[in-house]
């Protein structure tokens, strides 16, 4: 694991040692190790929550919501992941690998403005998940920050739809989704709130939607493309086959949120995702898009969902670390206070 957990199981295991140096307190410290290697091996998520420690926490404190300019909202929600597994563990291996960014982002100091993280949203069922990430993100506006969600599946970004419609209105915010996927189906699996119909349940809200990367669709999906009139896309083979413009129009909504399924890079960017998809979008490729929505619109909030770290691999959740952290540079930088 990471160097804070080590830190925990030393300092933890130095107490018993302190107390007794007797042969009950060596047994005492063997079977706290025990139990802790036990516990690291076969249930790395639960681990991770008792030591989770805040976002950027080597190079800044974790600011008060009232003063943060961003609010970091880690939910590590898996229930309907229909191919490969391990998004639950996505939010607490982000944050963990964070503590190896620098805070100076190339162009900015994102956390001059402060980032505060909320606690993990811990929920079973889709609806209860839902609304407790409304609430947050409803938390997050009512105090004029940024909320960053942290998945878990992309099922988690339903709550973020509830609080936007239920805050702004649909017609006042438009959703830019970058996806290997449409995400458009209207039930998967048995259920409405599967990850594989996030957007769909975007739409039920009359949101305005731009799907950037897709490469995967249903012809039930392009149906409905085709019937659903606030959605346009760009998807990942008329980008590199006919030269489409990777560009939100002119008509699109003032106020934008951001949804990123990792899975809309290429897997050289990201392979570590539960529905891979070869032919993606590139690092750069994205970050640019996203620095020219921020020079019209206003980026109200944003998502990364649906990265599936590999057991003993930090490279892709320091990714994803490093891409919130430069998501939260351009926006800083649009609102010209640097």
């Amino acid at each position: 694991m990471a160097y804070t957990c080590n830190y925990t199981l030393n300092l933890g295991a130095l107490c018993i040692v302190e107390q007794s140096h007797s042969p009950v307190g060596l047994v005492l410290l063997m079977i706290a190790s025990y139990f802790f290697f036990i516990l690291l091996i076969f249930d790395e998520t639960m681990f991770a929550r008792l030591v989770m420690p805040h976002f950027l926490y080597t190079e800044t404190d974790n600011a008060p919501i009232e003063k943060a300019l961003f609010s970091v909202i880690p939910v590590p929600y898996e229930k309907t992941v229909s191919y490969g597994a391990g998004t639950a563990a996505a939010p607490g291996a982000i944050i963990e690998a964070s503590g190896q960014l620098e805070a100076w982002d190339g162009r900015s100091i994102p956390s001059d403005r402060g980032i505060n993280t909320q606690e993990e949203v811990r929920a079973s069922e889709p609806e209860e998940m839902i609304e407790l990430v409304s609430e947050r993100i409803k938390l997050c506006f009512s105090h004029s920050s940024v909320p960053v969600v942290i998945g878990g599946e992309h099922s988690v970004s339903c709550g973020v739809w509830k609080a936007i419609a239920e805050t702004y209105g649909a017609g006042e915010i438009g959703i830019v989704q970058i996806d290997a996927h449409a995400d458009l189906r209207d039930s998967y699996q048995g259920t409405r709130y599967s990850h594989a119909c996030a957007i769909r349940r975007a739409c039920d809200y009359d949101f305005s939607v731009y799907q950037a990367g897709v490469r995967s669709i249903s012809y039930d999906e392009v149906l409905f493309r085709k019937s659903y009139p606030n959605i346009k896309w760009a998807d990942a083979q008329d980008i590199r086959r006919k030269r489409a413009s990777l560009d939100i129009d002119e008509l699109f909504p003032d106020k934008v949120y951001i949804t990123i399924d990792v899975d809309g890079f290429d897997p050289s960017v990201f392979r570590e995702t539960g529905t891979p998809e070869p032919g993606g979008l590139m690092w750069y490729e994205v970050l640019f898009f996203i620095e020219r929505i921020a020079r019209s619109r206003e980026i109200v909030g944003f998502d990364v969902v649906e990265l599936a770290p590999h057991r003993g691999s930090h490279v892709e959740a320091f990714a994803a670390a490093r891409l919130i952290h430069d998501i939260m540079g351009i926006i800083v930088r649009s609102k010209k206070t640097i």
